[in-house]
């Protein structure tokens, strides 16, 4: 994989270029900054930006004071390649918080290692009504320890009004939901997003999260994609090189001040 050339086709088909990701929500470009705009519930944020040193924190402010004019919480997604260099600095001293960094995987599908098998007993169901969408935040919950009420409302939205732009699925242990996971699709992208891979703590190291990579990336595949992508937490990212992905940036979330 030539990292500079699909890394550049990454910032600007699912940055610069990007589509809303769900219903209520929208994109707004102005001036140097890509940002999405949504309700309470949707997230908000900052995608990509093209600054320097001279107009970063200008655009910093007029962020903050748009955001803070609708009453939302937003957060200014940075990578590692964005500039300003110290993008990152400044965003912490107008008040933000980082939260913990990832690594932006990217895999091209036709050469991702897919040879994978569940474990004895375990089988894959999609998600497709109120009461599979309940399994994929159950897991959630316990595998991430956090309030899955966001997620639920995502995902109950997006069943019910795009459908076509995300195939959600869970692994369950006889009956029990033990990992779950989504596959975001934006019809005519050349990138898939795979997203909320969690497993529960007494199935980890056992082979589900990567049959689940693996399942998504036959998804993404006949759906004519070409690439996926991760925000890889350190726990992911042995696996999915073994798949064959490669690190090509990191990206920290910046969380507005409130």
């Amino acid at each position: 994989m030539d990292h500079r050339t699909v890394l550049a086709l990454y910032d600007r088909d699912m940055r610069e270029g990007a589509r809303p990701d769900g219903p209520g929500t929208r994109i707004e470009r102005v001036g140097a900054v890509v940002r999405q705009v949504a309700d309470a519930e949707g997230w908000n944020g900052v995608l990509w930006s093209d600054l320097d040193e001279a107009t970063a924190d200008r655009a910093i402010a007029e962020q903050v004071d748009f955001f803070a004019a609708q009453g939302r919480e937003f957060e200014w997604k940075v990578y590692g390649h964005d500039r300003p260099s110290d993008l990152g600095d400044r965003l912490a001293a107008a008040g933000f918080g980082a939260e913990p960094q990832e690594t932006l995987m990217i895999g091209e599908v036709a050469r991702l290692t897919l040879d994978t098998r569940l474990p004895d007993g375990v089988r894959v169901v999609p998600a497709t009504d109120r009461a599979g969408i309940e399994l994929v935040v159950d897991v959630h919950e316990r595998a991430f320890g956090t309030d899955g009420s966001p997620l639920r409302h995502q995902l109950l939205t997006r069943l019910a009004e795009q459908p076509d732009t995300m195939v959600a699925l869970v692994a369950l242990a006889g009956d029990e939901p033990v990992s779950a996971a989504r596959v975001e699709l934006v019809p005519g992208a050349r990138f898939a997003g795979l997203w909320g891979g969690g497993t529960v703590a007494q199935w980890r190291g056992r082979g589900v999260y990567r049959a689940l990579v693996a399942h998504r990336a036959r998804v993404a595949a006949a759906h004519g994609c070409r690439y996926l992508q991760v925000d890889a937490l350190p726990t992911s990212r042995p696996i999915l090189e073994r798949l064959g992905f490669h690190a090509l940036s990191t990206t920290t979330p910046y969380i507005s001040p409130k």
